[in-house]
């Protein structure tokens, strides 16, 4: 592509709404088509689990879904985000995330295209941004892979399976078992 014909932002507004979901990142166009009901599942599992915990600690934010604009040419829809209360007023005021939540999680959609968008293009996006964790949920596997921002670089620090507990130190006290998150 060049330079004239890159996406911005500004045609997010045009996407057709037509139950696929439209992101543009690096200017490039990525459909695709409305989530599985187990991946609408598992995002709620992950939403709640949260909402328990930030209801007896309001440390931040959680939101399924929205609209995360992270420069002209990126704009992406990630399925759950959370937010600090410290940075909140930065990057939550409008209508759409304009910067980097503090914790993104993807569920992952079936195909190798979806997979390599959410694993590869996303996490290198992510990074590039300063997302500082960053969860890839495997809904055939069963496990949640977890990522941090290193050196400006999401690396791999776990994969973990039913048998184990997520937790964040963003979310500090925060328990849940994987198990929970894939109940369907």
């Amino acid at each position: 592509m060049t330079a004239q014909s890159l996406l911005t932002v500004a045609d997010w507004e045009f996407m057709p709404e037509d139950g696929n979901r439209y992101e543009i990142i690096e200017g490039d166009l990525f459909v695709s088509c409305a989530p599985s009901l187990f991946h609408q599942i598992v995002v709620t599992n992950f939403l709640v689990a949260f909402r328990l915990f930030l209801d007896q600690n309001p440390i931040g934010i959680v939101a399924p879904g929205p609209g995360v604009v992270l420069d002209e040419f990126n704009g992406v829809i990630p399925d759950v985000v959370f937010i600090s209360n410290e940075k909140r007023g930065e990057v939550a005021s409008g209508q759409r995330l304009t910067g980097a939540p503090d914790l993104v999680i993807e569920v992952l959609s079936p195909g190798r295209d979806n997979e390599r968008r959410d694993r590869e293009v996303k996490r290198r996006l992510y990074a590039k941004f300063g997302v500082k964790e960053y969860w890839i949920a495997g809904l055939e596997s069963r496990t949640i892979e977890i990522y941090r921002l290193r050196d400006g670089v999401l690396e791999s620090t776990d994969t973990l399976d039913e048998t184990q507990e997520i937790w964040t130190e963003f979310l500090p006290g925060f328990r849940c078992s994987v198990q929970s998150i894939f109940r369907a």
